[in-house]
C-alpha cells in the first residue's frame, strides 16, 4: 500500500512542489491549506485520490484536529506529516509592530505544533511515521529586521528536537530542513538584483524533505538539516 502523506501549506510554491513530487513517488496526498482553493492543476497532478482540506487555520488546535480527522476518514491512517505552512515578515524591533511577533509565532510555530499533535495518533499507528518541519537557516543567526521571523523559526527547531526525543520509543522520526533563500517568484520580486542561481530551488528542497519523510530515513531523527544552496 502506498504511503499517505499530509502536506500543510500545500498551495504555496514549496507545498505544490513537495506534493507533486510525493505523488510522483506513489504517495497518496492530503493537501491542507489556509487558502480557500488550490492552484489550478495541483489536484490533478497529485492524483484522483487526493484529499483537499482548504480554509484551515492550523493555528487553531480544533481546526488542526478536524483536518487530521478528515485524513483518517479518507485514508484510514497517515505515514508522514510535512509542515510547510508558515509565513515571513521583515520589520525592525524599533519601528515594527509588536503584534507581528504573535502573528509569526502563530503562522510558523503553532501551525506545526497543532498539526503534529493532531497527527500523532495516526503516525503512531504507521510502521514508519515521519514528521518533517520547515525551519530556517536565518534562525541560526538572525539579521536585522529578522527578529520575529527568526525567533518563530528557532522555536520550530526546538519543537523538532524535543518532539524527536519524545517519540523515539514510538518509531516516529521528527526532523527539520533549514533553507536559506528559496527561489520563488515572491523572493525574486523582492530581491530583483540577487543571484537567483545561488538560491535553493524548490525541487531541491523537496528532495531533502521527501527523503526525511521516507521509510529509508529511519536512522535520522532530531536533525536540523541545512539546505542553503550557495547563499
Amino acid at each position: 500500500m502506498s504511503r499517505v502523506v499530509a502536506v500543510t501549506g500545500a498551495f504555496g510554491v514549496l507545498g505544490e512542489v513537495v506534493a507533486t513530487a510525493a505523488a510522483a513517488q506513489g504517495a497518496r496526498l492530503a493537501l491542507i491549506e489556509h487558502a480557500p482553493r488550490p492552484p489550478e492543476g495541483l489536484v490533478e497532478a497529485c492524483g484522483a485520490q487526493t484529499l483537499v482540506v482548504a480554509g484551515v487555520d492550523l493555528a487553531d488546535p480544533a481546526a488542526a484536529q478536524s483536518a487530521m480527522d478528515q485524513v483518517a476518514d479518507r485514508f484510514g491512517g497517515l505515514d508522514a506529516l510535512i509542515n510547510i505552512a508558515g509565513g515571513f515578515r521583515w520589520q525592525t524591533v524599533e519601528a515594527g509592530d509588536p503584534a507581528q511577533w504573535d502573528r509569526l509565532f502563530a503562522m510558523n510555530l503553532r501551525t506545526a505544533l497543532n498539526a503534529s499533535r493532531a497527527a500523532l495518533p495516526l503516525l503512531k499507528a504507521s510502521p514508519a511515521g515521519r514528521i518533517v518541519n520547515v525551519g530556517a537557516a536565518g534562525a541560526l543567526k538572525a539579521a536585522a529586521g529578522m527578529g520575529a521571523y527568526a525567533a518563530s523559526k528557532a522555536a520550530v527547531h526546538k519543537l523538532t528536537e524535543s518532539l524527536a526525543e519524545e517519540l523515539k520509543a514510538d518509531g516516529i522520526t521528527v526532523n527539520a530542513v533549514l533553507p536559506s533563500i528559496i527561489d520563488t517568484p515572491a523572493n525574486r520580486a523582492d530581491m530583483p538584483d540577487a543571484d537567483f542561481a545561488a538560491w535553493v530551488a524548490p525541487a531541491d528542497l523537496a528532495a531533502v524533505i521527501l527523503f526525511l519523510a521516507s521509510e529509508s530515513a529511519r536512522a535520522v531523527t532530531g536533525a536540523l538539516v541545512p539546505v542553503t544552496g550557495r547563499v
